[in-house]
């Protein structure tokens, strides 16, 4: 039994190497990172419709003259308070990293946007919860929008792996 276990370590280890991180760019197309239009989607209902896992990034493109982002508290996002932030984005092309799971919270630096909805929430799920745990990625439909493309096929590679994963675990449990 303990040889059935060290392998069944190894298998999970070649799995989870093969998971790829996925970058979206917020808001699902370029320069989205602006105030809405009244009858645009808010930022927030967009990352509702994503499924964001440890290890993805976000990609927020803004005019550098007239943005910034903020990582902010959640107190500091709903109240919109932009003078003691956690992170400060300024270049105009900025990548986050989502390096652990929960809630984030993004605000724009110019409080005034904030308020008129330049901000959005973020939740990171951990690859265990979305993958091992049964959860399902949102739709394509859902996800196709703001995902770059250079991050294609890792559902399929994951999805792939997990099924040999799961026939090697199978077979020396058996």
């Amino acid at each position: 039994m303990a040889g059935c276990f060290s392998r069944t370590r190894i298998s999970a280890a070649l799995f989870l190497s093969f998971s790829e991180a996925t970058v979206y760019i917020v808001g699902g197309k370029d320069n989205a990172w602006r105030t809405p239009a009244p009858e645009a989607d808010s930022l927030n209902r967009w990352s509702e419709k994503s499924r964001f896992v440890i290890g993805d990034s976000l990609v927020f493109e803004y005019d550098v003259s007239k943005d910034s982002v903020l990582l902010v508290t959640k107190g500091d996002y709903l109240a919109c308070n932009t003078s003691s932030p956690i992170k400060s984005y300024r270049g105009g092309n900025t990548t986050v990293k989502l390096e652990r799971s929960g809630p984030f919270y993004f605000i724009c630096g110019e409080q005034e946007y904030c308020v008129n909805g330049q901000k959005i929430i973020v939740v990171v799920i951990s690859e265990r919860d979305s993958r091992f745990m049964g959860g399902s990625p949102a739709s394509s439909s859902e996800n196709s929008e703001g995902i770059a493309p250079t991050s294609g096929g890792g559902m399929l590679k994951g999805g792939l792996v997990m099924g040999f994963f799961a026939a090697l675990v199978r077979s020396f449990v058996m």
